[in-house]
């Protein structure tokens, strides 16, 4: 194997290559993301699609002074070797590590953060914006990714694009589905096409000559040269339309027309957008055959050329669950946002395909589509990442809540997430629903009692979200016999020891039951009187429970795989308060920042959420109320 790569200290030596050197270095560095990803984990198919891609943008342009906008930014480890993190590459996604999406403050050839879908054309435009009116100098490129042209955000870009009277480069990198299946505004186009006169007249024409002649090869050599020439109209047209030119489609491994375009489009005084057809998992076979299974994987035996398996957890089990909930409510619609297989929805889509619906990247209108459903008298389950619903939460309110209307909310990858960081921990969702009128909002603490709450939401007359870890949860038997929940009620699962006097006492959310366990342990080690409970419910908060030990002098501990500011110790606090209560709390959770990568081990370590430094902080607590028990 060659090594140009190891030479390679910045963009710059990049352009003194010589152009058949490329194809050389573009193995190199699809060996260097392979067998990183196989030891850190991480986005695989999408980065061994975009090395070509990756290699002629840094040629043809001159970042930093030159912006690059990555959409999605899960396609730039090539951009990360190239743009001097080559002798770092190693720590991809490791705690203290690089990220595996674009960081500003990581290197100054990473423009924009990119770890969300659709926002790279909006970003890219202000960059232009701005440097038009600071009168400077340097081309603005946003790379977008067919899934993201879907993209309500995009679009509305789209739409300002014109209006804004500037020059913005756009990349669109086709990896997957065609232009015409993710766009409605072509089919709108194709619509009006259709419906045109001469078009149709022609077509019928044509058609009956076909029948007249009983030549059905010629029909069909007639329709696929209808499909071309709609094709070709419709790219341009569209484009053209929002005032931006339309070059391709062009092959994105071939590092020749490649140069040209984007020469082509640095060059043009116009905005431009390049068509570039790309293929996941390229130069790897196993993920070119199968490029979702290789999209997002843990670490993996390189040699074994598969994926990891990974464990039954709560994905696996909400999928199965619904699917079997579907059976005998033939209400019952599953909802998902581009993440059929990320969220366990296959089996349901595989069972009721009419009552499956993927709708893209597209969560807003996943929400209200939901509304619409539900207003209808069916029983929607949109199942989202949290951190993507983030992306939704005014339809939320505005279009579920106000309404009352029976949608279930399922929240998967609910907490941190570890390697993916800050852009994908869903920690937040409790600090952004539970203030929703009408909401009930729950999380279970293992699989069986996700079952539970399955079957409690989809009996329940209103709206209701239920959130869950990524990580797998301890191992239970579902069995046939899973009863739904009484809404509102806890379960106590530690009695405090002793018939007489205070106690504190742990409330626990979901995962981190077995750390209140743990955390009890120790206490009561130590002399302290103190019980657990499993809170369940976040909304409505079991208050009978909370005031009966309030009236007992308790003090409590609340403990949640979420923001603190605004989350589960908040509610804990505000419910105490509004039952007459001063009893102090200690809320443990994340704190007011943005938590960074690593394994969630790790990152609770690095915040305290230890049961030894839990139990000092109680333990010697004299009463007294924090915020966060973080690292001092």
């Amino acid at each position: 194997m060659s090594d140009y790569l190891q030479h390679i200290q910045s963009p710059s030596d990049l352009r003194t290559l010589p152009a058949e050197a490329l194809p050389a270095l573009a193995e190199e560095l699809r060996t260097v993301i392979l067998d990183t990803v196989s030891k850190t984990g991480g986005h695989l198919a999408s980065n061994l699609g975009t090395v070509e891609l990756t290699i002629a943008l840094l040629r043809v342009f001159a970042p930093p002074g030159d912006k690059v906008v990555w959409d999605v930014g899960h396609q730039s480890y090539s951009w990360k070797l190239l743009t001097g993190r080559r002798d770092r590459f190693a720590t991809l996604r490791q705690h203290g590590g690089l990220s595996g999406f674009p960081k500003p403050e990581e290197s100054p050839y990473d423009a924009f953060v990119g770890g969300h879908a659709g926002t790279a054309l909006s970003a890219a435009l202000g960059m232009a914006v701005a440097r038009d009116r600071d009168v400077g100098k340097g081309h603005v490129v946003a790379v977008v990714g067919d899934g993201s042209l879907t993209n309500g955000i995009t679009l509305e870009a789209l739409n300002s694009l014109d209006d804004a009277n500037t020059k913005l480069i756009v990349i669109l990198n086709d990896n997957e589905m065609s232009i015409s299946e993710n766009v409605g505004a072509l089919s709108r186009r194709l619509g009006r096409m259709l419906a045109d006169v001469r078009y149709n007249r022609i077509k019928a024409a044509a058609e009956a000559a076909g029948h007249r002649l009983h030549m059905t090869p010629l029909r069909r050599v007639y329709h696929r040269l209808e499909q071309a020439v709609k094709s070709l109209w419709l790219r341009n047209a569209f484009f053209e339309e929002f005032g931006i030119r339309y070059v391709g489609p062009i092959d994105g491994h071939d590092f020749n027309a490649l140069e040209n375009a984007f020469c082509t489009a640095r060059d043009d005084k116009r905005s431009v957008l390049i068509h570039i057809a790309t293929q996941k998992g390229h130069g790897f076979k196993p993920a070119e055959r199968s490029p979702c299974d290789w999209h997002g994987v843990g670490a993996f035996e390189l040699e074994a050329r598969r994926p990891p398996e990974g464990r039954r957890g709560y994905s696996q089990v909400f999928g199965e669950t619904l699917t079997a909930l579907a059976d005998s409510d033939p209400r019952v619609m599953a909802i998902t946002a581009a993440m059929c297989g990320g969220t366990g929805l296959e089996p349901f889509a595989a069972r009721h395909p009419a009552r499956f619906f993927d709708v893209g990247i597209c969560e807003s209108h996943a929400v209200v589509f939901a509304a619409g459903l539900a207003a209808s008298g069916y029983r929607p389950v949109f199942a989202v990442y949290s951190t993507f619903l983030q992306r939704a939460v005014d339809c939320v309110m505005h279009d579920v809540c106000l309404q009352r209307l029976p949608v279930l909310f399922c929240l998967d990858r609910a907490g941190v997430v570890g390697s993916d960081g800050p852009t994908h921990h869903g920690i937040y969702d409790i600090a952004m629903l539970r203030c929703l009128p009408h909401l009930t909002l729950m999380q279970p603490k293992d699989a069986r009692e996700l079952a539970a709450m399955m079957k409690t939401a989809l009996a329940h007359d209103g709206p209701v979200a239920i959130r869950y870890p990524r990580e797998p949860g301890p191992a239970v038997d579902l069995g046939p016999d899973i009863a739904p929940l009484p809404i509102g009620v806890a379960e106590t699962v530690m009695e405090p020891e002793g018939a007489d006097g205070s106690a504190v006492w742990l409330w626990a959310l979901g995962d981190m039951l077995p750390l209140a366990c743990e955390t009890a342990g120790l206490l009561r080690a130590a002399g302290v009187r103190c019980g657990v409970v499993n809170a369940r419910f976040i909304k409505p908060l079991d208050t009978a429970r909370l005031w009966a030990q309030a009236r007992q002098g308790a003090r409590f501990m609340t403990l949640e795989n979420g923001a603190v500011a605004g989350g589960f110790g908040a509610a804990v606090r505000e419910a105490l308060a509004a039952g007459g209560y001063d009893a102090p709390v200690h809320a443990c959770g994340w704190p007011d920042e943005f938590v960074g990568q690593g394994t969630t081990q790790q990152l609770m370590q690095d915040h305290g959420l230890t049961p030894e430094r839990l139990a000092q902080e109680v333990g010697g607590s004299g009463g007294t109320s924090r915020l966060h028990l973080g690292r001092e």
